[in-house]
């Protein structure tokens, strides 16, 4: 697995290793749901991440994202129930190397350049939210089976998912 060094606005210093997060539309649900697409190779991604000393992160749109997907009627034909979803999001963070991206003071203007170069519209203000806080994180390569990061060449992406990867 590939590992970056982030800057972490909460800790002040530099984090020595870092394995980004990985988007959860795509794997965070694959991940957790056995009747999912990929749900091994996303399982073994998240267990080594979470379960490693190199500290990993996910922004906190990520752990919104993945408990309306996991939850939602319409997503699954047997949604997660609350409780499942919510042990699942206290499992990962109990790992003692997460670190969780949220804004900082100039999250705006990162948002704001990303969504205008991007020509960010509609629902892919969500994509544009997550590279910003990568991006001001210092993330160097953003784990994610979603191609609208393509959007933010700033922000390289890494499909975790594929064979070979």
């Amino acid at each position: 697995m590939r590992s970056c060094p982030i800057r972490s606005s909460f800790h002040g210093s530099q984090v020595s290793v870092v394995k980004v997060s990985i988007h959860p539309l795509r794997c965070h649900d694959r991940a957790y749901r056995r009747d999912a697409v990929f749900h091994e190779n996303a399982a073994a991604a998240l267990k080594g991440l979470a379960e490693g000393v190199a500290a990993w992160a996910i922004p906190w749109p990520c752990i919104h994202e993945f408990f309306a997907i996991v939850t939602h009627p319409q997503v699954y034909d047997h949604p997660t129930s609350i409780a499942g979803a919510l042990g699942q999001v206290d499992a990962w963070l109990g790992s003692p190397s997460l670190v969780l991206l949220s804004e900082t003071g100039s999250y705006w203007l990162k948002l704001r350049g990303l969504a205008d170069r991007g020509k960010i519209d509609g629902p892919r203000i969500h994509d544009a939210r997550v590279a910003a806080l990568c991006l001001l994180h210092g993330v160097r390569e953003l784990w994610t089976a979603d191609r609208d990061f393509s959007r933010f060449p700033s922000l390289p992406t890494h499909n975790p998912l594929t064979p070979g990867s």
